[in-house]
């Protein structure tokens, strides 16, 4: 077998990376021509990104144990190759439904593709350069989650919304082209895929979902929307019953019994509940009420998006003066403030100007949250379970951005609508004040999390099964 190249591997690795995190917000920018040129509504602009999201959290735990038993470098150029494909069926859709389809198949390829770009470059890259070559990994997960919004606003706004998608077939061809000659096959010791459980937790989380996103069009009472709740519901109960009782669950349920695993979790969920759904709906309020170009929003955008890119350097010394749990519930603070903020200002005749500290402070926020957030995560799991509780914490992550955008819509929907702009104003004031109330209870709960456990203070730089990625 090949010696690995290291720096062959971070250009496959890096640029499909940047390109996978690009696809998490460069959607949000061309939603208001969507809805325009598909005839969708909410409904529609909500399952646009909630099909990407809700299958990239599902099957982000059981590709990695794929990946150990099949090889990483094919399963990585597999991932690749459904990634590139779905963005071009994306591009030609000719209705929502097409477009939604779409869009989870390629959420299937990024959770391929995203926890196997970790591994691959922390096995070819030496120990001694590791935490150089990982911090350069996540330098490329941050730009493509800054630059996302932008991106897509200047190619909605240069060509049509079709090119958001298109941008990724020459890319994805390119590095399809190199993965086979830059990368070096690896496996990790066979595990059993757990199917059952993967399908019961897929089929409750889209329970869920499908109930939140139908509720006030169909009547939360409604047959449909009741028995979606109900069944969504009974899918989790049967999915956690049977993860504590299989011998290799795709979810090790006693990860949850540290109460600090458990605490940070739930606090990862809540923030991309809060500030995911909140996205969702401000940026269509940045184009569709005040009138932004896509470009404009995008930009605009940035002093929220971009700065974690800013601030996160900035955490390691804080986290040695006052600790992680004190970084959290600041970084939990800053949110909290920057949302309601927001939520005060809002209003059909409100300036860019009034809303930029709130855009501030919800950025520091962010990027005072996901250091700490991903060492307290490590710290907390059990050594010898290191990959799986980032592949675990990643996931959560991703299922809270699918509720927020879930909930926060139908919060939306039962006070407002698209057709003017206080209608639009009337609708997300409270969506954002729920938002404003979750980050706060989470504030509160960041003061449960117990000290780190002593091997914890030097958690060891390994070649990981999963990611911890941010968005």
């Amino acid at each position: 077998m090949k010696k690995p190249h290291p720096l062959r591997t971070f250009i496959v690795t890096g640029i499909a990376l940047f390109m996978v995190a690009l696809d998490n917000l460069i959607v949000t920018n061309a939603l208001p021509d969507i809805r325009t040129d598909l005839g969708t509504g909410l409904e529609g602009l909500e399952w646009t990104v909630n099909a990407y999201t809700l299958t990239f959290a599902v099957l982000l735990l059981p590709a990695a144990a794929i990946a150990d038993r099949w090889g990483r470098r094919r399963l990585f150029i597999g991932g690749l190759a459904v990634f590139t494909g779905a963005s071009a069926a994306a591009a030609l859709a000719p209705n929502i439904g097409v477009l939604i389809a779409a869009r989870a198949v390629q959420g299937a390829g990024g959770a391929i593709v995203t926890p196997l770009t970790l591994t691959l470059l922390a096995a070819a890259v030496p120990p001694a350069r590791r935490g150089v070559a990982l911090a350069a990994w996540s330098m490329m997960s941050g730009l493509g989650v800054a630059l996302g919004p932008v991106l897509g606003g200047a190619v909605t706004q240069a060509a049509t919304w079709q090119w958001v998608f298109w941008i990724n077939v020459p890319v994805g061809a390119v590095l399809l082209a190199l993965a086979p000659g830059f990368l070096t096959e690896s496996r990790g010791a066979a595990k059993r895929l757990d199917l059952a459980g993967t399908v019961l937790i897929a089929g409750g989380v889209l329970g869920l979902v499908l109930g939140l996103v139908r509720g006030n069009e169909h009547g939360w009472t409604s047959v449909q929307v009741l028995g979606s709740l109900i069944a969504g519901a009974v899918l989790v109960v049967a999915f956690v019953a049977r993860e504590l009782r299989t011998a290799e669950p795709v979810l090790p349920m006693r990860i949850f019994r540290s109460r600090g695993f458990s605490v940070v979790n739930a606090l990862s969920l809540i923030m991309s509940f809060a500030m995911f759904g909140a996205t969702f709906l401000l940026i269509q309020f940045l184009q569709g009420v005040l009138h932004m170009s896509p470009l404009g929003a995008g930009v605009r955008s940035l002093p929220w998006t971009g700065m974690p890119l800013l601030v996160a350097p900035l955490t390691a010394p804080l986290i040695a003066r006052i600790g992680v749990r004190n970084v959290l519930a600041l970084a939990l603070a800053f949110q909290t403030a920057g949302l309601a903020w927001l939520a005060a200002v809002l209003s059909p005749t409100a300036g860019y100007g009034e809303m930029i500290p709130a855009f501030v402070l919800a950025g520091i926020g962010m990027g005072l949250f996901f250091p700490p957030i991903a060492r307290a995560v490590l710290g907390f799991a059990p050594p010898e379970l290191a990959g799986v509780a980032s592949g675990v914490s990643n996931s959560l992550r991703q299922l809270g951005t699918v509720l927020g955008i879930a909930v926060l819509g139908a919060v939306f929907a039962a006070k407002g609508d698209f057709t003017t702009p206080q209608a639009f104003a009337d609708g997300l004031r409270p969506a954002l004040w729920l938002a404003v109330a979750a980050l706060a209870a989470g504030t509160a709960g960041a003061l449960l999390i117990p000290a780190l456990p002593t091997h914890a203070e030097q958690v060891p730089v390994k070649a990981p099964e999963h990611v911890e990625a941010h968005s």
